[in-house]
């Protein structure tokens, strides 16, 4: 490459609605257990907020996994993070063995709305079928009730001002398993919009944006 390109390493897409999750992850110092899908990438700088990676679905019992070798201590944090469509074939059967061996700690479904990293199919929790036939919508924070979880709460994950105290008060709770659905939809299922995002003329150059990742 000609040395005046700068460098373009993979990044999430701008205005993608897990990147303030993955901020607020950082700031937490959290041990993020990730899994496979785009918000993979948050595992990379400057987000730098995912500490595994294996299999899809390993997240969730990894976290468990994490929690039982640790113990009670006041150490760091451990969250979980996965995708609504991987979700539904693999983190479902690994959360159901969190919550039958009475497990603790916080869970984060990225809900967008799609399976966005392999082309935008359809997943059991948006209602759509890989042939984008209407199908039936699994009720996501129904199905995590009927588990037995009591403290489920959904998040927009676009307002900085939820996500951060919702994810304080879920990995400060030790002795109970919090799941959180941060729900908002890719942004590539919305790109015929006009992009919400721009610099305004208020706008001060204090470089937190950078901070964020947005390309």
């Amino acid at each position: 490459a000609a040395p005046d390109v700068p460098a373009r390493p993979p990044a999430l897409c701008a205005g993608c609605p897990h990147r303030v999750v993955f901020k607020e992850l950082s700031r937490l110092r959290a041990i993020v257990t990730g899994d496979i899908g785009c918000y993979t990438l948050g595992a990379l700088p400057p987000l730098a907020a995912m500490d595994t990676c294996v299999d899809m679905g390993a997240s969730v019992s990894m976290a468990h996994g994490f929690e039982l070798a640790l113990g009670e201590g006041e150490g760091r944090p451990v969250v979980a993070v996965i995708g609504d469509s991987t979700f539904a074939p693999s983190g479902l059967s690994s959360l159901i063995s969190t919550v039958y061996n009475q497990g603790t700690g916080t869970v984060c479904v990225l809900d967008n709305r799609t399976t966005a990293m392999t082309g935008r199919q359809g997943n059991p929790f948006n209602g759509v079928t890989l042939q984008q036939r209407p199908s039936r919508e699994l009720d996501l924070e129904g199905i995590l009730g009927a588990l037995g979880i009591e403290d489920v709460r959904t998040v927009d994950p676009n307002d900085m001002t939820a996500v951060r105290p919702a994810l304080k008060e879920a990995t400060a709770a030790r002795d109970r398993l919090s799941v959180l659905v941060f729900r908002s939809p890719c942004i590539l299922l919305e790109r015929k919009r006009e992009t919400p995002f721009w610099v305004t003329a208020s706008c001060t150059g204090c470089g937190v944006c950078a901070t964020l990742g947005c390309p």
